[in-house]
């Protein structure tokens, strides 16, 4: 029998990622991702950077990203402080 674990009734709190993807977008699709800020960087690379509520969240995110036929180079998960 599987091993059970308590569930915590207090709702996590978001997590912070950036994702970085090749190439770029504008700042017009920022509310289709989730309202994550877009940074276009001088190599580039887009950074969405932002607060992502769960795991569900970020690969909706990530879906979206290969929807787009958009290249992932990276994904961080990050201290907000940062």
């Amino acid at each position: 029998m599987p091993e059970q674990h308590p569930r915590s009734t207090t709702p996590e709190p978001p997590a912070f990622y950036q994702i970085r993807i090749k190439g770029q977008l504008g700042p017009e699709w920022s509310d289709w991702f989730a309202g994550l800020t877009i940074s276009l960087q001088e190599n580039g690379d887009t950074l969405l950077s932002g607060p992502l509520q769960d795991q569900a969240a970020l690969h909706g995110v990530l879906k979206k990203v290969r929807d787009l036929g958009l290249a992932l180079l990276s994904v961080q998960s990050l201290d907000p402080d940062q």
